[in-house]
């Protein structure tokens, strides 16, 4: 076992774990969940292997997986600490949501969080325990410093623009307070690639569990993926890594504008379906993308955000033409719902660059302004039962399209323009 894991579910077992099996040497991984233990124990009692289906818009391909070779529920602080003091863990991968990492609207560590407070607390006592992504990441980065176990890599798999120096930011600013002498240590062992990520993974349904198991194994936990997968990334990997390029990965200079497409393409396009689609009573992306109505809306956000991918235009309309595809595949039941979750973390991310970008080139974005106000209708109730931690103050203030822009984006508010296009 040389990777540990923090966020063990889908969508990880569909996309680092698979690469990782697929890379040659035997690398293994120890994943930990977010908290609960009801996964990692449905693993283990399968000595962590499990089903992949491929889900093709006609057809499955199913394949074993065993690249998990241990799971842990994330409260095992215990054997996080022992993992991460291990000498042989070369990388450490995290897929924990935008909302994990707990940043603040600067992008740094977000000190008005009670538990991030909490967290400061129990890392400076020798029987605490942090509870938050960041506080678990310095609690184990603290044990590997007292081991003497060397340098190792610390590998975001979010959707977050530049995701690999915002968990350095938030890593340092949280050890800086706990413990200023491990902060230290971290900028001189520690390395945070930069990564993008790309592999559709609807969450697995009690049909999909008894169709694995009419195959011949009562697997309890398969994961459904779609047949399109993609990893770019970069940044240096001090204690060495899996050869994830022989799995089709790809190391670059420069992560960003692979990232900046995907985010406001891919992910920018699944929040205005997320909204506008359910606010139509579509339940899924399949269903929401063959509505002529939403379509047009997506065309429209497409082409407003292609204009701020620094990348050549003809690559851009067959990314295009390949998420039409993926997006229409009536065999992945990927739920509005699901991606409507934390649309507090995530427009700020999938949107408002593009917002910002055209208003500062004059234009009235029609396709951005589009996913804000299906927002606000979100938060008001329409479509979507809304699933975010952070939509409380929005909530509050989604009589007024105004205020809402001024909370989610300040810089905005007094744009008469566009806070008359929201209302």
């Amino acid at each position: 076992m040389r990777i540990v894991h923090l966020g063990l579910g889908g969508f990880f077992r569909a996309h680092q774990a698979w690469y990782t099996g697929a890379a040659p040497g035997d690398w293994g991984i120890a994943a930990f969940t977010g908290r609960s233990a009801a996964l990692a124990e449905a693993l283990n009692r399968q000595q962590g292997r499990y089903t992949l289906v491929v889900r093709g818009p006609s057809a499955d391909e199913t394949s074993v997986q065993s690249a998990v070779t241990s799971a842990f529920a994330g409260s095992d602080l215990a054997a996080w600490r022992d993992h991460l003091a291990r000498p042989a863990v070369a990388v450490v991968t995290l897929t924990v949501t935008e909302a994990g990492y707990r940043r603040g609207r600067d992008g740094g560590l977000d000190l008005a969080d009670p538990e991030v407070n909490a967290d400061v607390s129990a890392l400076r006592s020798s029987s605490g325990r942090p509870s938050t992504v960041p506080g678990r990441l310095v609690a184990g980065l603290a044990a590997r410093r007292d081991a003497g176990a060397g340098p190792v890599a610390v590998v975001s798999c979010d959707n977050l623009p530049g995701n690999g120096e915002a968990t350095a930011r938030v890593v340092r600013e949280l050890a800086a307070l706990a413990d200023p002498g491990l902060a230290g240590w971290i900028d001189a062992n520690v390395t945070f690639p930069s990564t993008m990520v790309d592999r559709i993974t609807p969450r697995t349904t009690p049909d999909d569990v008894r169709a694995v198991a009419a195959l011949g194994w009562d697997d309890a936990v398969p994961v459904v993926t779609e047949p399109f997968t993609e990893w770019v990334l970069s940044g240096d990997f001090p204690a060495g890594r899996p050869a994830w390029e022989a799995a089709g990965a790809r190391f670059v200079a420069d992560v960003t504008p692979h990232e900046t497409r995907k985010l406001l393409l891919l992910n920018g396009g699944h929040s205005l379906l997320a909204y506008a689609g359910s606010a139509r009573g579509h339940t899924t992306v399949a269903e929401a993308v063959a509505d002529p109505s939403c379509r047009r809306r997506l065309d429209e956000w497409w082409d407003e955000a292609a204009r701020h991918v620094p990348l050549p235009a003809a690559e851009l309309v067959d990314y295009r033409a390949a998420l039409l595809v993926r997006f229409a595949n009536p065999r992945i039941r990927h739920t509005l719902a699901q991606i409507a979750a934390d649309g507090s973390q995530k427009l700020p991310i999938r949107v408002l660059p593009v917002l910002r970008g055209e208003r500062a080139a004059g234009r009235l974005p029609a396709g951005a302004i589009r996913i804000l106000t299906a927002w606000i209708d979100h938060l008001r109730g329409v479509g979507a039962p809304v699933s975010d931690a952070g939509a409380a103050p929005y909530q509050e203030r989604a009589g007024s399209p105004r205020d809402v822009l001024a909370l989610l984006a300040p810089d905005l508010a007094d744009d008469t323009d566009l806070v008359k296009a929201l209302g």
